[in-house]
């Protein structure tokens, strides 16, 4: 297709909503090799998924025959949000839903002027090394904490793709780096889970233990979870370039809600599966489980001597969850240990 018709394509993504919008073309990736190698290291923990569908993500014109051109976008969700227990994506409705209906959107308005165009988006739901596609597609550089970073935008943004089988001119490549020898990340990493720049090492990120793993948080990262109860910003609150461009969110669909950002390990603590699901639904903490978000609070609480941590601890002591059982045990532990004369 003419550049015309991709001008015109990038306008209709801006109307929608997105922030960043980019054209790449579709084929071998260049950071395969190196997905390849982060997988045999064992880096992506218990994330078995993670590793499928090798075919798809060494070469992006095997998502569907005939598939030649994506167009990559970015949309904004907030870094000027205060710190909290619940990473600044989640505090809101779910980014997935909102972006693949818009890029579903985008590819309608895309068949008024290509009718028989086929499409397909992709937001975090297929073997896609998006971050990649992005800087393929102009959208950033790969920061030293691994997040695409925009010079215009920070790196506080989601990224989606709508493949096509449409021949639109590809956008310059970003092919700069930006971080220069500033290492703030790496060092502001309470966890240590970067083996180097531009290498993290997932079982040790906060964000992965307290979303993906299912299983009980390693005793020795415990006591450096710095209250966290979903994912972690503390790698990109750091960062020069979103201390200096990160925006606020003006799009209604990803509004944080106040009662997520300002929210209690405590109470988390003695939900229900009743009230969590009412609590988060349609929020991408559902990813957690009740389970996960409980055990995740009560190592939250660890150190917090005052009656409401206390409270909700010697309830969570009896969790029907095992997993839930044996972190708040282990926080009750700590606290008598180092108050005996208050618990």
């Amino acid at each position: 297709m003419s550049a015309a018709a991709a001008v015109r394509i990038k306008a209709e993504a801006y109307a929608l909503g997105f922030d960043l919008v980019g054209i790449a073309r579709l084929g071998p990736m260049e950071t395969a090799p190196a997905f390849r190698a982060w997988l045999d290291r064992g880096y992506h923990g218990t994330m078995a998924w993670i590793a499928r569908g090798d075919g798809k993500r060494d070469d992006t014109r095997r998502v569907y025959d005939g598939a030649m051109s994506a167009i990559v976008v970015g949309m904004n969700y907030g870094g000027t949000q205060p710190a909290g227990p619940i990473a600044r994506y989640a505090r809101g409705r779910d980014y997935h839903d909102v972006m693949v209906d818009r890029l579903n959107a985008l590819l309608s308005q895309i068949r008024t002027i290509a009718p028989d165009v086929r499409g397909k988006p992709y937001v975090d739901t297929g073997p896609i090394l998006e971050r990649d596609l992005a800087r393929r597609a102009g959208l950033g550089w790969f920061g030293k904490n691994t997040n695409l970073i925009n010079p215009k935008l920070g790196s506080f943004f989601f990224i989606g793709s709508l493949f096509t089988d449409l021949d639109l001119p590809p956008d310059e490549p970003f092919a700069t780096d930006h971080c220069g020898s500033c290492t703030r990340c790496l060092a502001a990493c309470p966890t240590d889970a970067f083996e180097r720049p531009g290498v993290l090492d997932a079982t040790k990120c906060i964000s992965f233990l307290t979303i993906e793993l299912r299983d009980a948080i390693p005793v020795p990262l415990r006591s450096r979870m710095r209250g966290l109860v979903f994912g972690c910003d503390i790698c990109q609150e750091v960062c020069p370039w979103n201390v200096k461009f990160a925006r606020d969110v003006t799009d209604a669909e990803l509004q944080p809600r106040p009662d997520l950002t300002t929210v209690d390990p405590a109470e988390l603590l003695t939900l229900s599966d009743e009230t969590f699901r009412a609590k988060f639904r349609h929020t991408p903490v559902t990813r957690a489980k009740r389970r996960g978000l409980a055990r995740n609070a009560a190592v939250a609480l660890d150190q917090r001597a005052d009656p409401a941590a206390a409270a909700a601890l010697q309830q969570a002591s009896s969790d029907p969850e095992p997993l839930v059982r044996e972190h708040a045990q282990w926080v009750q532990g700590r606290m008598s240990a180092a108050l005996p004369d208050r618990w």
